[in-house]
């Protein structure tokens, strides 16, 4: 089994910044991509951002310049850097990876969510 905790969401006034992260734990051989995701009320689940074991990123295009995804191989954690935040943001967050398992199994977890809110 593998296991994602996320952490760093909160309340923070537009304009300011959040670091969220993504600790994955368990029967880990490798992970191979990582993702943020965020879910709006009343809104389906969007991609935010995600990152290739060898680096390669994608964004949407509303955080695109705003938000940086970014791993740490040796420890099994990715991040996103959230900048110039907007009430537009207000959503739970939630990481998901691609790991490959000690047995060669690939296995696609979510972590619990984190929420972050924007708001004066």
């Amino acid at each position: 089994q593998v296991q994602l905790v996320e952490s760093g969401g909160g309340l923070v006034q537009p304009g300011g910044s959040l670091r969220l992260s993504c600790a994955a734990s368990g029967s880990i051989f490798s992970i191979t991509a990582m993702g943020w995701y965020r879910q709006a009320p009343g809104k389906q689940r969007e991609l935010v951002a995600r990152i290739t074991s060898g680096g390669s990123t994608d964004y949407a295009d509303s955080v695109k310049g705003r938000f940086t995804i970014a791993r740490d191989n040796a420890k099994n954690t990715g991040y996103l850097h959230m900048n110039s935040l907007k009430p537009e943001d207000t959503a739970v967050y939630y990481c998901n990876a691609r790991a490959l398992t000690m047995d060669y199994r690939y296995l696609e977890p979510w972590g619990q969510g984190t929420l972050v809110t924007v708001s004066s």
